[in-house]
């Protein structure tokens, strides 16, 4: 593999996904609070107040008074002080609180004040990776980016995410030395994560709540510290900077080799911004804005949700000033494809990175009581020391035919809903779900649930012919959409539908690589047509890195299995494959720009295959990614 370019260029407007993953009314929706973010002239600020927050604190008492004054028959609520959540003094300038939408519309005709936006809800969108990218080790490249860099150990990388658990091998103090002389973060304290947590490794960790406790209906399974309980971000900050570590698996089973992230020796700052109800807008500012000032040089931020004009989206602003201070900003393009203009995290001024395949697969076939073998991939395990192999053929179901006599299951059981299937009907077999409504991984607990002895999902048209291997609860196997269809032409033409279920583990060097992911958001940008996202696309496809050991694979509180390493997909994953790379350049090039690096990774990218030939669309299967499309 040539050694100069690592990622894809994104041409134009490529097509894009929807795939893994309210307004309430209220009597006088006047007095409904909510939390907003206010941008405000700082320079406007009176000179009686010695710091912002004063005078912040101040306009807020202020406002209460004056909506209490208008309002004819205030609430209870109306008269409550407001307090200040998050305070932003960097990357923007202003204060969140919860206001009621008069509140709210009262701020927004202040002279001071720039802009009200409403909090909004986000989603959280390797053994081999590095390897496949030609980040190859210092020792058999020695004029490698790596060594060049010493691996980045003296870049920072903060990780926006779940959290992370600081006792994983990934975050080893193992190769860092001392600390980089300009950081300047802490090591926050809390449940399950005392303030001796950080080392030279992991260099501090935050978490940020203020916001989504003002937003939750419930938070008593929330753990208030920078502990992660959902996984996410230590596989994406493993991804990023994790040490090399030996002996990597899932379960003992699949990608074992050494886990090692694409710069293994820069450091790795956590602020934990997503909890179990997804993350919001105040609180990832508040991060952006906390992770400049503590010394960062890259921010790593796998979360998005649906696209807005630039000047009403707070983190695009925020990371707009992250940039003015030399921070460079990466996130993920989204799992909306392959739907054009799906693609979120569009501001000019962020790295967008895209999902694409490498050269490791997880095979697994289906083969059908006629002989028929049909592909699929998983990753399914009992545990770390049973066979992978479901013997025999058992009876082969389709969901729609197995549903409940539940108001609603006819037109849930396709989908494999919890409690739609009739176990009288599942008992014993293999059941065909189609993709959609619930994760995949959901479908599998169902499926569990109504006596299934194994399951079969099949994608739906617009999820095409992409392929992500999940470790399902039950011997199980994803298939494409034309295999969905055979499967269930199958069933249709027999009463004694039968199946066998076999796992082939791990594949390596499949060609072609690397294909364009069909869930990966595509371009152009929604806000701006003219405006070209994602910018590149990195290994988003079956990436093994670090997890929590308290935790299942699937993340379902019932999964029992444990493990040290898990297989995850999705442009979350692809994001930190960028941050490290951003790393290693921040490390070899410290007075580059932001513009500057975003810049060398663009121009460095490639866009054909291991075949030399223009990179593949996984959706369709065959289609090669055109210019101008």
């Amino acid at each position: 593999m040539a050694s100069a370019p690592f990622f894809l260029l994104l041409p134009v407007a490529l097509l894009v996904s929807s795939t893994l993953q309210q307004e309430e009314g209220g009597l006088d929706e006047i007095h409904i609070p909510q939390t907003y973010i206010v941008r405000v002239r700082s320079d406007l600020k009176p000179s009686v107040y010695p710091e912002v927050d004063h005078w912040y604190s101040a306009t807020l008492r202020s406002l209460s008074s004056s909506s209490s004054a208008e309002n004819e028959s205030p609430t209870r609520e109306t008269y409550r002080p407001r307090a200040l959540l998050h305070v932003y003094r960097t990357v923007f300038h202003g204060f969140s609180a919860v206001l009621s939408s008069a509140e709210a519309d009262l701020l927004s005709t202040q002279p001071s004040v720039l802009a009200v936006f409403p909090d909004r809800h986000q989603r959280p969108h390797t053994t081999r990776s590095p390897q496949f990218l030609g980040l190859l080790s210092p020792a058999s490249r020695p004029n490698s980016l790596l060594s060049a860099t010493d691996s980045g150990s003296s870049a920072v990388i903060a990780v926006l995410d779940t959290g992370v658990r600081p006792d994983h091998r990934s975050f080893s103090e193992t190769g860092p030395t001392q600390m980089p002389p300009r950081w300047r973060g802490a090591c926050e304290p809390g449940p399950s994560f005392p303030s001796t947590s950080c080392n030279k490794k992991l260099v501090g960790a935050r978490f940020f709540s203020s916001g989504f406790l003002a937003s939750a209906k419930n938070a008593s399974s929330d753990v208030l510290s920078p502990i992660d309980t959902e996984g996410h971000g230590t596989h994406t900050a493993s991804t990023a900077a994790g040490v090399s570590v030996p002996g990597a698996s899932l379960l003992g089973v699949y990608a074992a080799g050494v886990a090692s992230g694409v710069a293994p020796k820069a450091r790795v700052a956590a602020y934990k911004v997503c909890w179990s109800s997804g993350c919001f807008d105040s609180d990832i500012l508040a991060a952006l804005d906390r992770a400049v000032d503590d010394g960062a040089d890259v921010i790593s931020l796998s979360v998005g949700s649906n696209p807005v004009p630039l000047h009403l989206d707070p983190i695009a602003i925020g990371a707009f000033g992250a940039a003015e201070h030399g921070v460079l900003v990466s996130a993920s393009a989204g799992n909306g494809g392959p739907n054009e203009m799906t693609v979120t995290n569009v501001a000019p001024w962020i790295v967008t990175v895209g999902a694409s395949t490498i050269d490791r697969r997880f095979p697994a076939d289906v083969v059908l009581g006629d002989g028929t073998v049909l592909n699929g991939v998983s990753v399914y395990a009992a545990d770390a020391h049973a066979g992978t192999s479901l013997v025999g053929e058992l009876p082969l179901v389709y969901a729609g035919n197995a549903s409940t006599s539940r108001p609603g299951s006819r037109s849930s059981a396709h989908f494999c809903m919890k409690e739609s299937l009739e176990p009288a009907l599942t008992q014993g077999k293999v059941v065909l779900c189609e993709r959609g409504g619930i994760p995949r991984v959901e479908k599998g607990l169902a499926v569990k649930e109504a006596g299934g002895a194994g399951m079969i999902v099949a994608n739906q048209f617009l999820d095409g012919e992409g392929l992500v291997p999940d470790a399902h609860l039950l011997p199980a196997v994803n298939v494409g959409y034309s295999t969905g269809n055979i499967v269930r032409a199958y069933v249709r033409s027999t009463a004694d539908a039968r199946v066998r279920l076999v796992f082939r583990g791990t594949q390596v060097g499949v060609k072609p690589a690397p294909v364009v992911a069909a869930f990966s958001g595509r371009g152009p940008s929604a806000p701006s047509c003219y405006l070209i996202k994602p910018d590149v696309v990195a290994p988003g496809v079956g990436i093994l890195a670090a997890w929590p050991l308290g935790l299942g694979p699937t993340g379902l509180p019932s999964d029992s299995r444990r493990t040290e390493f898990n297989v995850m997909s999705g442009t979350s994953m692809a994001c930190p494959h960028v941050s490290g790379v951003a790393a290693l350049l921040r490390a070899a090039r410290p007075d580059w720009s932001p513009a500057a690096v975003r810049s060398a990774i663009m121009t460095t990218t490639y866009v054909t295959d291991s075949l030399g030939q223009q990179m593949l669309d996984e959706n369709s299967g065959n289609m090669r990614c055109k210019s101008g499309r």
